[in-house]
């Protein structure tokens, strides 16, 4: 099983960063801009929309306020397993960290999987640091 991981410094509030990431709705407007175009909610799940074309339907696993932490399952034809989360943690100076997990079969998949989520912290770095 591919497992990737992101340690993404933020230069903003623990507390800011949380409250966008918390957002399920709108991630496509908080964290990752130009990298999602679109997310609409269902029940216990989410569908967002990459740049590419791409759409994904993530069932939501928990978002849990007390350790910041949110977790989902990407849900499709290509992916056998997906799990990820993406947890807030506080850092020096008023700063905090984004640590993104992904695990994932098949192990092709680890390089455009990867791919997206270099994209993704790029993005959150930009959209968080303008809040």
């Amino acid at each position: 099983m591919a497992s990737i991981r992101r340690d993404i410094p933020i230069d903003a509030a623990p507390e800011t960063v949380w409250a966008a990431v918390r957002d399920v709705g709108a991630p496509h407007k908080l964290l990752t801009p130009g990298v999602l175009t679109d997310c609409r909610m269902e029940e216990g799940a989410r569908v967002v929309t990459f740049a590419n074309g791409m759409v994904v339907r993530e069932l939501i696993v928990a978002v849990d306020d007390a350790a910041r932490r949110f977790a989902w399952s990407a849900q499709g034809d290509r992916f056998v397993h997906h799990n990820a989360s993406l947890e807030v943690v506080a850092a020096e100076g008023g700063k905090c960290r984004l640590v993104w997990i992904a695990d994932l079969l098949p192990d092709e998949m680890a390089k455009d999987v990867a791919g997206l989520m270099d994209l993704g912290a790029a993005a959150m770095q930009r959209t968080l640091k303008s809040r």
